[in-house]
């Protein structure tokens, strides 16, 4: 069967339909190197617009310049693979941007709880990633085909609260800090935190296929994806947590 990955940018399809190549394989350090190159690149530009902000500079515009260039340049690279080791770098900087201003944003409201989503994303990231090596967590097909369609409800969900944010009307529990909306915060938090354990054998697939060598770009960009969205959900469930007391 078809193997298939909750984030969207990594799917089994995409190695087969770009098979392998002469000018060198896939391999996973090769992959884990170009996450560390995004990571660097990212938390630069997070630092960037973090210390603006700090200092009294309006970074709205780098806020919303990041996310619009974050989403145009990631729609190219799912779909245009190829193009990944020149705009994937790009990517990351452009996130960075928009992440440093919105915990900037958030760490101004509740002192701390930045290190705090920041510890906890790489805490589940190596856990998650330490009962895949070792085989506690299977990414089985039945386990694919869950993860994949709570990932789906979950963007559903926040379309349907943005579409109808435009006629001021909210989804009930999803923005409040009742017992309630801090539930459902979790669940897309361990929605999130699942999805790293379909990107980590989405990779390992690549590399035992030989996966052309510019996919190590792509691997790395999709896991990065994936840990953005951990963090930013973090950050919902502990603010959430925090605005109680």
């Amino acid at each position: 069967m078809i193997g298939r990955s909750g984030n969207p940018t990594l799917r089994d399809h995409t190695f087969d339909r770009h098979g392998n190549s002469l000018n060198g394989a896939m391999t996973i350090n090769g992959t884990v190197n170009k996450a560390f190159i995004m990571l660097a690149l990212l938390l630069g530009g997070a630092f960037s617009t973090w210390n603006m902000y700090f200092n009294g500079q309006n970074v709205m515009g780098y806020m919303i310049g990041g996310v619009v260039v974050g989403l145009v340049l990631a729609l190219i690279i799912s779909f245009v693979p190829r193009t990944a080791p020149y705009l994937v770098p790009v990517y990351a900087v452009a996130e960075g941007l928009f992440l440093g201003a919105l915990s900037a944003n958030y760490e101004s409201l509740y002192n701390g709880i930045t290190m705090q989503a920041s510890l906890l994303t790489m805490c589940v990231f190596v856990a998650l990633l330490l009962a895949y090596k070792t085989r506690l967590i299977k990414a089985t097909e039945n386990f694919k085909l869950g993860v994949f369609a709570a990932t789906a409800g979950v963007a559903l969900l926040y379309l349907v609260s943005f579409v109808l944010g435009f006629f001021g009307i909210s989804v009930p529990f999803l923005h409040s800090n009742g017992l309630i909306g801090i539930g459902i915060s979790l669940v897309i938090v361990v929605i999130a935190a699942l999805n790293l354990v379909l990107d980590f054998d989405f990779i390992e697939n690549g590399a035992q296929r030989g996966a052309p060598k510019y996919m190590e770009w792509y691997g790395a960009f999709g896991l990065m994806v994936t840990l953005v969205w951990l963090y930013i959900e973090m950050l919902r469930l502990l603010s959430k947590i925090f605005s109680r007391d």
